[in-house]
């Protein structure tokens, strides 16, 4: 792996932290849960028109953007709390896509719960799905175009790939969740839940004559046929896991599952970073990702990817990250738990950790490999008088540049 690879990640990791820089000038932060003020000292005014002072506290550094965001930039933040829920016998979905958030243009997300032995039924789609359990557990399944087969139980912290075209299935499992509760990625902004290749609106649309001589059956064998699509519906509770790894031609060649939290993550001082891509799952061959841990006052690294856009869910805490755009333009978003983050194509960011609790978020690419360029290392890196001639800091403070990577620093 180039780049940011965790080989790399990890040798860097035994070097010391950059050292903070001056603060640049912005707006002060509003106390915890107050509505933030749209003036940065003389500029400005307060809002007397219609408010919503909770969306406003949520969204401080929108209403009262620093001195250092400027210009024009596309909305880079959507809340799963606005997408339209999907209610079904069994549980429910929702999704993140080019309709709701238009500069996600390469990838999409579906966040979506089963009940304990709820499935999402056998279907396939045009794009490739990757997926992250969020919480509870859950049987999936899936064979290949040559009849070879997989399943699974993934739980907490785990993955699961599967190509376009790739029929499959997944069940919530009985537990103390009572099922699960995952995020879906798909490698196409444009895509839509509705337009998955459902197993029973196949049959639905399929005579029963044809049903017939295609299995071979009478057609009073289908005469239960569903009329309709199920989409998510309660069905029998699965049995032992190895009576569903057998038959077929055997078993596929590289698992569609992988067990992310296993990985021993790169430490820092400011936090951890987990990178899954296929050189360590082979099976997801079009997006990688990274689990990002921010301790509080920490900071995701200045930096920015030279592989795609970026696409975030946040599991936890709060963050602010501000994106550079080019051309003198910078804006600021704050994020919290279920809001999806989007950084457009070698777009330099960072992501600060901005409340109480370690904040963690996924990274996805819609690519085979991770790669990022840090900031750090490309001026450590770059002929010295030529930095200070851009910077104008200190040589020393330009000699002492640590030259390996520190994805996440300390506050």
């Amino acid at each position: 792996m180039t780049d940011f690879s965790r080989r790399g990640l990890i040798a860097a990791a035994a070097g010391g932290a950059l050292a903070a820089s001056p603060a640049v000038a912005q707006s002060p932060s509003p106390a915890q849960g107050a509505a933030p003020v749209p003036e940065r000292g003389p500029k400005g005014a307060d809002i007397l028109g219609p408010k919503n002072p909770q969306r406003e506290a949520q969204d401080p550094y929108t209403v009262a953007p620093p001195a250092t965001d400027h210009g024009t930039m596309p909305n880079l933040k959507w809340s799963f709390a606005d997408s339209h829920m999907r209610l079904e016998d069994g549980g429910w979905a929702r999704q993140t896509t080019i309709r709701e958030l238009p500069v996600s243009k390469a990838m999409a997300g579906v966040n979506m719960r089963l009940k304990a032995n709820a499935v999402r039924e056998m279907h396939w789609h045009k794009e490739a799905e990757w997926a992250y359990m969020i919480k509870g557990r859950a049987r999936i399944t899936a064979i290949d175009q040559d009849g070879r087969t997989f399943a699974d139980d993934v739980g907490e912290g785990d993955l699961w790939y599967f190509p376009s075209g790739i029929p499959h299935s997944i069940q919530g499992l009985d537990g103390p969740a009572d099922g699960c509760e995952f995020l879906l990625v798909f490698d196409d902004g444009g895509f839509s839940e509705d337009s998955t290749f459902l197993l029973t609106d196949w049959l639905a649309h399929t005579p029963r004559d044809v049903l017939a001589k295609n299995f071979g059956l009478p057609e009073s064998a289908f005469a239960a046929v569903p009329q309709k699509e199920l989409y998510i519906f309660p069905g029998p509770a699965p049995g032992p896991l190895a009576a569903d790894r057998t038959g077929g031609a055997g078993p596929i060649p590289k698992s569609f599952s992988h067990r992310m939290l296993a990985q021993e993550p790169v430490r820092t001082k400011g936090g951890t970073v987990r990178i899954t891509d296929s050189s360590i799952f082979p099976a997801s061959a079009t997006i990688a990702a990274a689990l990002v841990e921010v301790e509080p006052g920490g900071m995701r690294e200045l930096h920015w990817h030279p592989n795609g856009d970026e696409w975030q869910y946040y599991l936890s805490g709060k963050g602010r990250m501000t994106v550079f755009g080019s051309e003198s333009k910078a804006r600021t978003f704050d994020y919290q738990a279920g809001d999806v983050g989007y950084v457009p194509f070698a777009m330099g960011h960072y992501i600060e950790n901005t409340g109480t609790e370690t904040l963690t978020f996924l990274e996805m690419f819609k690519s085979p490999r991770y790669a990022d360029i840090s900031l750090t290392q490309w001026l450590a890196l770059t002929p010295h008088a030529l930095v200070q001639a851009h910077t104008k800091m200190a040589m020393a403070q330009v000699d002492g540049l640590p030259t390996g990577k520190h994805p996440v620093v300390p506050g």
